[in-house]
């Protein structure tokens, strides 16, 4: 029973004492005058009677109630009931009242109040004071306040004769029960009634209607928003004008928490003078008047809810966790069913007539119903995670929150965390998790509905009516007998409060109240007290976890077979089964991930313990450890799902012997896990065995009474969990004597005491390392460690108390060397026996032992630890795999033999499985190698389920690009901080660690040694120059012996010579330096220019070609004309070098020996094409105007337009530029400067003129037009911006050079010669920069573009971004390409590539259109090399064979002095300019090109990465040094012609191509099907250029593919039998596409049946066929097919009428018709027949075609057979061949040797014109008599032949005639 009011009260307006105009409450009268004793009189109620401030009015307000709440010091809540009435002010009060009243009073927001000053004569209307009635309670009855303190105001207004006395006396005497259901009438003594009923539970909250009001005031969510973040310990306010509106919303909120109580402040009405409490850093729920809103409206962290406005407002920086999914959805759909059930009939066709609404009483009810639900499912199975660590003398129950997240699910879940963590939910455990107690509605629903929730999560109508059943069990809580309440109470009269009252309320006497409140005392005293005894039960805990757990779960869907894994692993272990546990034992590691196979693992170890240890053998202990460090790698901190829990007991129990009395335990091998450094889990794991054993102390008397039942017993009592043994001992407690509740006590206090001394052995064994002097285990603890244990964010919260001590305090930080481990464990492990033994109650005197003991405990365990340490360093190594030795190159030698390593991952998907499928081959274990050639690693995937593939990954030494050290964890748990990263120009990655048994000096030494190698000091060092050279590095060269001088010799004569000629200033230059780095792009000082060119004093005999050359002169004139360059002028018909040098005057060009000693231009190649008008002498001059004295020379001419491509480097200052600026004419005594400006003039003009269209062309058309139509909007020549196809594929680039514009400004009328517009002769392509603000002279016959163009160190930048994107280094962090594309994207690669191919595309339009182009951009190497390149190979079908490529690669790359030394920085000296790819960027050019004309060109895309790779590879020599003048220098250059037959090593890229080609196809285009008069326009849009493949692929199985001896042959070739003999097995096997060569595996169909071919003619004891001849007879004879069915059409017309763009998707093989402008010669005596005129050769239409696909070789018809000498093509040397003569075919065929069954060639009779007597030439055999050479002329070209004696001779002649005459 309690009182039902404790105070009642009367506050009146009183003055202010220190004078403001504000007044202040005065309690006027308040009864009982003494407090009692249970219940003292709350201070400062006054402040809340008045919550706005004590003002007074000018008007009589009618009278307000509220109730406020206060909370006192043992936060109980005092209800105060105020009812507030005005009354008139007496005289003396309003005299009192100062000059500030009126703004307070405004302030305030009373109404529009009008105050005194008091200097007014008298008040201009009367004045009202309020004053209140209060009445405080314990009690929670609102309206019962409201009519009893509405009855005292009614008789006071009314005047009934009712003794105020009495009312007051009986209200404060009166007497109500608690809780329990029970109704009660009162009476206050003036013929009023009311009834009041108790609630049916004390412990669920009455909530009125106040849940149902906020809903409305707030609306759903933002309840929602409010409910989490009260939930969540944030600060909430509430606004309202209405102070009971206040109270009801804060009632509201915290009848929602239910069953969580609120413990923080709590104020739902908040007085004015009050306000700073809103700055208070405690959580709080309070509520203040709306005219305050202002000062809520500063406070940053407070969220506000206006209850008028309907608005919740959260400030930025506050984040209120959202309930987790689904809950949050599901709860908000219920409550808008509740809150607005028609919403559900909304879109019916036909609704109900009504619906029937919920009272708003009842809505209360239900929306209560749905928290009471939610709450339910959020903390459902929550008493499965409590641990009683005591159960008498009082219970004290902790709750195992980690465990709790885990099995839900939600370790992630912010808002869950935030709830467990706070206090609420501390007293929910500490109030609830009592075992024996009264229940409530709560524990029921937790307990017992929580699986009929979990069904009708998807009925929404079923969870309905369950929210129905809830509402309706907490309606009748709150009304329990809801017909009776009939109260029948008094009010007063309508506006009863504007009469004038008769009198203020009157003074009441306090002795009668007084009297009748002891009166009352007195008799209860006497009576019985009438205590319900509370009904208290065993509380229910409800269905256990698991399963909820087997829900979540679902991640490994096959657990079952998993476990079974685990299982039969552990089991082999135990048996001794390694090699089938070792088999196991990675999809063990794998299935691990997934906690039931953790669970599994551990609850298999505790079988094979047996009392409490286990001894295993060092393979099992292993095994053992291994799968415990991968069930712990995964635990957080907290240990949410119990492994490191389970596996606590067991890492104390397995143990191996390390030698006689020195064991190891596991826990020596697992400690290095985060878990074992958090404090909480302790604690949980403390708290879990302590609830063991107390468990246990109550069981046992039990087990041991009945013997006889032993196997019943122990069963029942499992049953029973420690929750069910405490509740029923809470039950007994009282009935025990008190010796016996002693016994307990002190049973359960040494029990925790015991675990208290075990756990500080067990923290010590897991928290001392091993190895003492290693401190990184303790500053890792400390938060400082590597990165893994630091990123977890739990761990700094555990972590801030734990080893704060271990830190020196003043510097933060502790010092490494003197690092005090064991001070930091005994600091650890003291502070967690403080914390748990204090609250488990364990006695001081046993603490203060526990504190002696640790020191003495750690100490121990150090010493056996070293004995341990000491022992395990004596164990033999772990067996580490053996060391796989790579395949070597012949003349590879090792430098460094295998270093044990470990290859990580290095972010491509290749090595890591990935998406493109396939196991992860990284990280690999083997050896890195280093050789002269490469750096290799071989290895094995660690992971052992990948099986025994080899994993290779090498890279040529030279390619290096970046060397960095790297620390790395491995994956195999072993720390090794030695690592280093290797990146290459053949985009290759080692990003490798060195193992532990490979010293840090031999890292060093590797690291050297590979620099060394890198960057040797002078180019002899490179491995292609010391690879079976005579020298060595540091040994001068011998002189190797020729048939001519040595070019030694021959390099001396020509420097005695030049120093002879050109006098003493000669001889003071040495070598040539080009400028450095630095200066490249100004124009080099006009000193450094002079001393480059030759001087001018040459005479005129040396430098012109004489007929009287000198011996040297004249080897090097025929070293020269053999040289790339002059065979393709040759070939181009750019002019002749015969013996006499006489040469016809009608040709325009003529090739010039002006350059021969590399006088004029070191870079430039021995002969020049210059026009035949320009004397040797001019050039000289000529040269000075161009940087490195590289002036414009022709370098092609089209066979169509006649028009010509130039050369030459960018233009001086004074050169060109300032010619076309300075137009006056030169003055008599000019510089030198503008003489050599006057003779480049003329020199232009000679080249304009040379072209036979210009020679006699009067007036030309400007550019103009051009500019207009292909560069968009810009007037002038911009930079090349727009696309390079824009006037689209077929117009003619002749009308889009003119036809756009206007008419001509000549005035040219529009004549049919109008068409064939005149343009300009020459264009000059030119950098923008260097030509700014040049205007063309009109009468000039050249135009120059400037055009803008990347420098190189932007290409090397590039390049350096593109190597990150495509080998990245670290694994993506974003899945899928999109990084990869960004990253691309980012390195501009291929917005250059789209520029080069831009331009490229504009000078073959232009030199297509018949006007020729000088490209005169930078230095002339880089980037005018890639164009003139690039032109050449799209406008000439010849450089797009095999063989024309590489012409065009010696002639523009390597004559014309590209710097491939400079630009691959092969030297020491060249190390710090770094690796730019200047000749790859081009290859990945033509690469573009291939893609868009897969038909156009002879040569594969292999062939192209091959280039790619070995240009930078140093394997050959072609690609070394920057000029030929170097290459000689060097004796290079024409050595390998007198060696070559007793060297077995290539030396030169293309001799290898050559040799390869002869035996695989690999170089070859199957889709090669050329039309020779095409003109490729290419597509050079970003959008049209694709990412070259040759930058991402790779093949782990054999390294590179471009060694082709290296990479292992086409797949199991047939002569290998299977060893074991038997039927031929199937050959099938699994290609992983990261780790096997695809094409080799799988080759194309060709090369397929090409194989297959070579192998069956191999069956029949045939010499196989070459694989070309093959495919040109099969060519040929599909050709015939083609042309017998459809007289040419099928292939002609198909290929020739097909659009270019169409033809280049390529998809047939049929080549266009044959006849050939560009071959050299009929009879290439190329043995493959890899040239161009070789595969046409065998398609040459002819009659005696048709016999070849009819008859064999052996079945010829040989008429006459022998063997001729035959010249060969131009430049090519005589050669023996077995010639035979069929008359059947009519044909003269030739072949290598008489068995050769393939023909290598033949002449047809038909074209033969006569044979006639020839003579001997240069090169032909010495010994045979002139009589014996005979010429066969045909009409194409002239044989030479030459027989082996003169009758031979003759007899062939006749039979040649005879066949002819039988024609």
């Amino acid at each position: 029973m309690a009182r039902l009011a404790d105070y009642f009260v009367l506050v009146a307006f009183g003055p202010h004492p220190r004078g403001s105009g504000e007044g202040q409450g005065q309690i006027l009268q308040r009864f009982p005058e003494k407090d009692w004793e249970d219940n003292p009189f709350p201070q400062g109620i006054e402040l809340f009677c008045q919550p706005s401030g004590w003002q007074l009015c000018p008007e009589r307000n009618p009278p307000t109630f509220f109730v406020a709440v206060l909370t006192d010091i043992n936060s109980e809540r005092h209800y105060c009931a105020c009812l507030t009435f005005w009354e008139p002010v007496e005289p003396t009060q309003e005299g009192l009242c100062t000059e500030d009243t009126a703004e307070r009073e405004e302030e305030a927001g009373e109404g529009g109040l009008v105050g005194l000053s008091p200097a007014a004569p008298g008040p201009p209307g009367q004045l009202f004071a309020p004053k209140t009635l209060v009445l405080v309670s314990r009690l929670d009855h609102v309206e019962v306040f409201r009519n009893s303190l509405g009855l005292i105001y009614t008789i006071h207004v009314e005047g009934l004769n009712v003794g105020l006395e009495n009312v007051v006396g009986n209200l404060l005497t009166c007497v109500i029960p608690l809780a329990g259901g029970s109704q009660r009438t009162i009476s206050l003594g003036a013929g009023d009634r009311q009834v009041i009923q108790t609630p049916l539970t004390d412990s669920l909250p009455i909530s009125r209607c106040s849940v149902a009001l906020l809903f409305r005031q707030l609306g759903i969510t933002n309840v929602l928003s409010l409910f989490c973040a009260a939930l969540t310990e944030h600060k909430v306010l509430f606004l309202s004008r209405s102070y009971q509106r206040l109270s009801d919303a804060c009632r509201g909120l915290l009848a929602l928490l239910f069953p969580l109580r609120y413990s923080f402040t709590y104020v739902p009405i908040l007085p004015a003078q009050l306000l700073e409490v809103l700055s208070t850093p405690t959580p709080f729920i309070i509520g203040v008047n709306a005219a305050f809103q202002a000062e809520a409206q500063e406070l940053l962290d407070v969220i506000v809810a206006d209850l008028d406005g309907g608005t919740v407002t959260v400030p930025e920086c506050v984040h209120i966790p959202p309930l987790p999914e689904p809950l949050q959805s599901q709860t908000h759909s219920i409550l808008s069913m509740v809150l607005d059930p028609e919403l559900e009939l909304a879109d019916l066709a036909f609704p109900p007539p009504t619906t029937s609404t919920s009272s708003l009483k009842m809505q209360d009810k239900e929306l209560r119903a749905v928290f009471l639900r939610l709450f339910a499912q959020l903390l459902q199975g929550y008493r499965w995670c409590l641990h009683m660590v005591r159960i008498h003398p009082e219970p004290v129950i902790r709750f195992h929150k980690a465990a709790f997240l885990g099995q839900r699910g939600l370790v992630e879940d912010d808002f869950l965390m935030k709830v467990l963590e706070g206090m609420a939910f501390a007293g929910f455990v500490s109030e609830r998790g009592v075992p024996y107690r009264p229940t409530d509605l709560f524990d029921e629903l937790v307990a017992h509905e929580v699986a009929r929730m979990r069904a009708d999560e998807n009925h929404p109508q079923r969870v309905l009516r369950h929210v129905k059943e809830l509402a309706e069990q907490l309606y009748k809580n709150e009304n329990p007998y809801p017909a009776v309440a009939m109260h029948k109470v008094q009010r007063p009269g309508e506006a009863s409060h504007l009469r004038r009252a008769p009198r203020p309320f009157p003074r009441l006497d306090e002795g009668t109240v007084q009297w009748i409140v002891d009166q009352a005392t007195a008799k209860l005293q006497g009576a019985p007290p009438a205590v319900k005894a509370e009904k208290r039960t065993t509380v229910p805990s409800g269905p256990p976890m698991t399963a909820i757990l087997e829900r979540t779960s679902g991640l490994h869907g096959n657990s079952a077979r998993r476990l079974e894994v685990v299982r039969n692993c552990i089991s082999y272990v135990f048996e001794g089964k390694m090699l089938e546990a070792k088999k196991l034992l990675p999809a063990v590691l794998r299935a691990l991930k997934g906690r039931a196979a953790r669970r599994c693992l551990a609850q298999e170890l505790h079988l094979h313990v047996q009392q409490n240890r286990a001894v295993l053998d060092h393979q099992q202990f292993d095994f053992v450890v291994r799968m415990m460090n991968c069930c712990l790698q995964d635990c957080t901190s907290l240990d949410e799902h119990g492994i490191a829990a389970a596996l606590l007991p067991l890492v104390t129990a397995f143990c191996r012997k390390l030698s006689p009395g020195v064991t190891q335990f596991a826990y020596s091998c697992v400690q290095e896990h985060v878990v074992w450094s958090t404090p909480q889990f302790w604690e949980a794991m403390f708290y879990g065995d302590v609830q063991t054993h107390i468990r246990a102390l109550y069981l046992e008397p039990a087990e041991d009474r009945d013997p006889s039942q032993v196997g019943e017993a122990p069963a029942q009592a499992d049953e029973r969990s420690a929750l069910d043994v405490a509740s029923e001992q809470r039950r007994l407690w009282p009935t025990l004597s008190r010796e016996k509740q002693q016994e307990l006590v002190q049973k359960e206090e040494s029990t925790v005491f015991s675990q208290a001394i075990h756990y500080a052995n067990r923290m010590s064994y897991l928290l001392l390392p091993l190895d003492g002097s290693k401190s990184r285990l303790l500053r890792e603890r400390a938060g400082l460690g590597d990165l893994e244990s630091a990123s977890n964010s739990l761990v700094t919260n555990s972590m801030a108390g734990s080893v704060a001590e271990s830190y020196d305090t003043e510097s933060g930080f502790e010092d490494a060397e003197t690092c005090d481990v064991p001070g930091a464990v005994v600091r650890f492990i003291n502070r967690f026996v403080d914390k748990v033994c204090t609250e488990s109650g364990v006695t001081s005197d046993h603490l203060k032992g526990l504190h002696v003991m640790v020191p003495d405990i750690v100490q121990m365990h150090i010493e056996t630890l070293e004995a341990v340490q000491r022992e395990s360093k004596r164990l033999p190594p772990i067996q580490k795999p053996k060391l796989l030795r790579p395949r070597l190159l012949p003349g590879e030698q090792c430098v460094l033999d295998g270093l044990r390593v470990y290859l990580l991952p290095d972010g491509r998907e290749g090595g890591a499985g990935g998406s493109r499928g396939g196991p992860a081959l990284l990280p690999a274990e083997g050896a890195v190698f280093l050789t002269t050639y490469r750096v290799i690693f071989t290895g094995m995937p660690t992971d052992p389920l990948v099986g025994e593939q080899v994993v290779v990954r090498s890279f040529p030494v030279a390619a290096l690009t970046k060397e960095e050290r790297i620390n790395i964890q491995t994956p195999s748990d072993q720390y090794l901080p030695d690592g280093l990263q290797l990146r290459s120009c053949t985009f290759q990655l080692l990003k490798m660690v060195f193992d532990e048994e490979v010293g840090s000096d031999s890292a060093e030494l590797f690291r050297k040694q590979l620099h060394k190698l890198r960057y040797p000091p002078d180019i002899r060092g490179t491995f292609a120059l010391t690879l079976g050279s005579a020298h060595t590095p540091g040994r001068p060269p011998r002189a190797t012996k020729d048939k001519g001088p040595s070019f030694r010799t021959l390099s001396r004569n020509f420097m005695k010579n030049a120093k002879r000629t050109i006098g003493r200033q000669y001889v003071t230059r040495k070598k040539y330096n080009p400028p450095s780095w630095e200066h490249r792009g100004q124009p080099s000082p006009e000193d450094q220019e002079d001393e480059i060119s030759v001087s001018e004093e040459l005479e005129p005999s040396t430098l012109t070609p004489s007929l009287a050359l000198k011996p040297s002169d004249r080897m090097t004139m025929s070293s020269l004309v053999e040289r790339a360059c002059c065979r393709d002028y040759q070939r181009l018909g750019l002019g002749t070098l015969s013996s006499s040098l006489s040469r016809a005057k009608s040709e325009p060009f003529r090739i010039s020996p002006v350059n021969r000693m590399y006088a004029i231009c070191r870079s430039y190649p021995g002969l020049l094409i210059v026009p035949q008008s320009v004397q040797d002498n001019a050039l000289q001059r000529v040269s000075r105007c161009y940087r490195q004295n590289r002036f414009p020379v022709v370098c092609w001419r089209s066979g169509r337009s006649k028009a010509v491509l130039l050369r030459s480097g960018g233009l001086h200052g004074k050169g060109v530029v300032g010619l076309f600026k300075a137009q006056n004419a030169p003055s008599p005594g000019q510089s030198q400067a503008d003489s050599s400006s006057l003779e480049q003039e003329k020199y232009l003009q000679a080249v304009v003129s040379s072209m036979p269209r210009y020679a006699d062309a009067s007036g030309r058309n400007t550019l103009s037009g051009f500019s207009s139509a292909h560069m968009g909007s810009h007037g002038k020549w911009g930079s090349v911006r727009a696309s390079g196809r824009s006037g689209g594929l077929s117009t003619d680039v002749g009308t889009r050079l003119a036809g756009m514009g206007p008419p001509q400004a000549n005035g040219a009328p529009p004549d049919p010669g109008f068409l064939r517009p005149q343009r300009a002769a020459l264009y000059i392509i030119g950098d923008k920069a260097q030509l700014k603000g040049v205007r063309p002279d009109p009468l000039q016959q050249w135009e120059l573009v400037p055009i803008e163009v990347f420098e190189t160190r932007q290409v090397k930048g590039s390049f350096k971004k593109l190597l990150k994107a495509c080998v990245p280094g670290y694994p993506a962090t974003e899945p899928g390409s999109a990084s990869f594309l960004c990253s691309l994207e980012d390195s501009e690669w291929l917005i250059q590539i789209h520029k080069l191919l831009q331009v490229s595309v504009l000078v073959v339009e232009l030199l297509d259109s018949g006007s020729s182009v000088l490209v005169s951009l930078e230095d002339g190497w880089d980037i005018t090399t890639q164009v003139v390149s690039l032109v050449q190979l799209l406008s000439d079908p010849f450089y797009r064979t095999l063989e024309g490529f590489r012409l065009l690669v010696e002639k523009e790359w390597l004559s014309f002095g590209h710097r491939f030394s400079h630009r691959g920085a092969h030297t020491l000296a060249g190390q710090s300019s770094g690796f730019t790819p200047v000749f790859l960027q081009f290859l990945d050019c033509v690469h573009q090109v291939h893609l868009q004309f897969p038909m156009e060109f002879e040569f594969s895309p292999f062939y192209l990465k091959f280039l790619g790779y070995h240009h930078a590879s140093h394997r050959f020599r072609t690609f070394l040094l920057d000029s030929d003048y170097e290459r000689i220098e060097l004796g290079l250059l024409y050595e390998e012609k007198g060696e070559r037959r007793g060297q077995p090593a290539c030396r030169s890229v293309w001799e290898y191509v050559e040799r390869l080609s002869k035996r695989t196809p690999v170089f070859y285009n199957y889709l090669y099907a050329p039309e020779d008069t095409e003109v490729l326009r290419p597509y050079s849009n970003v959008s049209n250029l694709k990412v070259w493949d040759f930058y991402t692929e790779e093949t782990l199985a054999e390294g590179p593919p471009y060694d082709w001896e290296l990479a292992q042959g086409p797949p199991e070739p047939p002569e290998e039998e299977r060893p074991d003999g038997g039927a031929p097995q199937s050959r099938r096997r699994v290609v992983w596409p990261c780790y096997d060569s695809c094409p080799r595996a799988q080759p194309d169909a060709i090369s397929q049946l090409l194989e297959e071919l070579q192998r069956l003619e191999t069956e029949l004891g045939r010499p196989p066929e070459r694989w070309k001849d093959a495919w040109d007879r099969v060519k040929a004879a599909q050709r015939l097919e083609g042309r017998q069915d459809g007289r040419g059409t099928p292939s002609s017309l198909l290929v020739s009428s097909v659009p270019h763009h169409r033809r280049s998707l390529g998809v047939y093989l049929q080549e266009g018709p044959v006849g050939s402008t560009l071959s050299l010669s009929l009879d290439s005596d190329q043995s493959s027949g890899s040239t161009a005129s070789g595969s046409r050769q065998a398609a040459r239409r002819s009659t005696s075609t048709l016999y070849s696909q009819f008859q064999t070789a052996e079945s010829e018809n040989r008429s006459y057979e022998g063997t001729l000498y035959k010249k060969g093509a131009f430049m090519k040397p005589w050669k023996a061949r077995w010639f035979v003569l069929d008359k059947t075919k009519h044909q003269l065929r030739y072949y290598d040797h008489r068995v050769d069954t393939e023909c290598k060639g033949f002449i047809d009779l038909a074209e033969v014109e006569a044979v006639a007597p020839g003579t001997p030439t240069l090169g032909a055999p010495k010994t045979v008599d002139e009589k014996a050479f005979f010429d066969v002329k045909t009409t194409r070209r002239v044989y030479n032949f030459c027989a082996q004696d003169v009758p031979s001779a003759q007899q062939w002649v006749d039979q040649i005639q005879s066949c002819l005459s039988d024609a």
